[in-house]
């Protein structure tokens, strides 16, 4: 069956059972990227570094976070909307960190108690066996943060989603940053989080942790130049000659729809270049965009 076919077949499935096409995107998903002879889906919204466009913001970000271990900085905090790309520009920042000189632990689940977060980030730093302890783990954390850093070696702790740190938790980590010899901190700490994570460091509570934040800084979303450079760079990465193109109405309603936030902007894209496909057109219209998002509207109704 030919693409058009294919897709015309589960466009009548869908009138047939009520069900909206949308609900059918995964399994046209790869008829697109065949029709427009993309070599990877352009609008995945996995934190693939790849795909990240260095906006101003962007660029400002990763200076930030680089400044603040190079030099030592103890406590960095990175804030943004949900969906600005503050994972990806992590994992961008991860990748260029020079593996011959640190080490890095990545936490992506905060919901945790003292003693678990001190286990994972033993985990991460590639640690087989673990103590039981509060007051063991600390010790052993401690202990390899010294041998590590006695071969030349810098700790780098990232904390992902960290406006769900519980008090208790945060006060945890500030106590590991004081870990230290008489030059320097034994560790680094990236605490990574939504708008509410400035809600959080705000509290009585987190005063002597707030202190020690010397590095901070909060992504914006998108300008509309910057989106549309953003879209052009995602869909070039993958591969497109110039096909599909947005016309600059699509472009219009995919910003004032996304407010410039970058998961936003890619779920739109997605949906409208697969109405697009179902057209069998190569220009994705204003049309297609609105289509796109009346369909995230009626989602987050």
């Amino acid at each position: 069956m030919s693409l058009k076919g294919q897709a015309t077949f589960f466009k009548s499935i869908s009138r047939c059972f009520g069900v909206p096409f949308w609900g059918w995107a995964k399994y046209c998903a790869p008829m697109y990227q065949s029709y427009y002879g993309f070599t990877e889906m352009p609008f995945h919204i996995t934190p693939d570094p790849k795909f990240l466009y260095l906006s101003e913001t962007h660029q400002e970000a990763l200076q930030h976070l680089k400044y603040g271990v190079t030099e030592k900085k103890g406590f960095i905090v990175l804030i943004g909307e949900v969906g600005c790309g503050k994972t990806t520009l992590c994992r961008k920042f991860m990748n260029e960190l020079d593996p011959e000189h640190y080490d890095t632990a990545l936490v992506l689940n905060p919901r945790v108690t003292e003693t678990q977060m001190l286990k994972s980030i033993l985990i991460e730093l590639g640690v087989p066996e673990v103590a039981r302890t509060k007051t063991d783990l600390v010790a052993q954390i401690n202990q390899l943060l010294l041998e590590r850093i006695a071969r030349g070696r810098e700790i780098v702790l990232i904390i992902d989603e960290a406006q769900n740190l519980s008090f208790e938790v945060f006060e945890q980590v500030r106590l590991l940053s004081n870990l230290e010899t008489d030059k320097q901190k034994l560790l680094q700490i990236i605490l990574m989080g939504q708008t509410e994570l400035k809600d959080r460091l705000a509290a009585e509570e987190l005063r002597q942790l707030r202190q020690r934040i010397l590095v901070h800084y909060e992504l914006r979303p998108f300008s509309r130049p910057e989106m549309d450079r953003y879209i052009n760079h995602r869909l070039t990465v993958s591969g497109s000659m110039g096909r599909p193109h947005f016309t600059p109405w699509a472009l219009r309603k995919i910003f004032s729809a996304s407010r410039g936030i970058p998961r936003i902007i890619n779920n739109l894209c997605d949906k409208s270049i697969l109405s697009a496909f179902i057209r069998e057109s190569d220009e994705v219209t204003y049309w297609d965009a609105r289509r796109s998002a009346r369909d995230l509207e009626r989602l987050t109704d």
